[in-house]
């Protein structure tokens, strides 16, 4: 009974801590080509492309609907308190430190993360990075390592963006469609946020960025089993995403703003 008890928790553990492991040597791989020549500089800009200026659309809407939302919630709670007046540090704080990046990894990662696993998987399954192989192209440096860099350069670019357009929709709720003072929302924006916030939470999107490319591409990148292989690895790759985001968030949250 023991030994079997022991069976079972090992193969529950194996999987997960094989993939992990695969993971960590293709990061290996991909932060070793990124410094090696030939540069894939056009693929870089195409990824660039698909990753952020194509997501734009949904972070926007994300972005002022949430920053409209914070703003409501949150001067309706100060109200009672007669401390309507933090409504902007409140909505500054909380997107540049955390709905700013991880919304926006979070979107990203549902969008573009999702198409990377399903391109690759195809690629894998129906063996063109097989013949890449065979065609002496290093698959890691081709197809792996523009997505990556495309990743942590974008995000937070989009991060920025989502920052403004939060702020902007919660002075929109704030200002002109309860009617406080706008140079009251103004003051506590600017008196409470600090240069050190926008930069950690940036930092952070860099970190989600990279962490959403790679997992994106490993699920891909080993994909198996015709078709039904490519959903599963697509479906792989925005859940364990996700689930990298909210929980790095947290121990990255603990080391910036301790």
């Amino acid at each position: 009974m023991l030994i079997k008890l022991i069976e079972a928790i090992g193969a529950f553990i194996e999987k997960p801590a094989e993939g992990i492991g695969r993971c960590m040597l293709l990061l290996y791989s991909v932060l070793k080509h990124i410094v090696k020549p030939p540069f894939e500089i056009r693929n870089i800009f195409k990824q660039m492309l698909e990753i952020g200026v194509n997501s734009l659309p949904v972070v926007l809407v994300t972005a002022i609907f949430t920053g409209m939302v914070l703003a409501l919630q949150s001067y309706t709670g100060f109200k009672r308190f007669g401390a309507e007046g933090l409504v902007g540090s409140v909505v500054a704080l909380s997107m540049t430190r955390e709905l700013g990046p991880v919304l926006s990894a979070l979107i990203v990662t549902g969008r573009a993360g999702a198409a990377m696993a399903a391109e690759l998987g195809t690629m894998r399954v129906t063996e063109q990075i097989d013949a890449l192989e065979t065609l002496a192209t290093n698959p890691v440096k081709y197809l792996i390592v523009p997505r990556f860099l495309s990743g942590a350069i974008m995000l937070p670019a989009l991060t920025v963006v989502t920052d403004i357009i939060g702020i902007m929709g919660g002075y929109f709720v704030t200002v002109i469609l309860l009617g406080a003072s706008s140079k009251a929302y103004l003051r506590a924006t600017w008196d409470f946020l600090k240069q050190q916030d926008i930069y950690n939470g940036l930092t952070k999107a860099c970190f989600f960025g990279a962490a959403f490319a790679l997992i994106s591409c490993y699920k891909g990148f080993y994909a198996k089993g015709g078709a039904e292989g490519v959903g599963r690895a697509t479906t792989g790759a925005v859940v364990v995403s996700s689930m990298t985001i909210l929980i790095s968030d947290y121990f990255l949250s603990a080391w910036l703003f301790k």
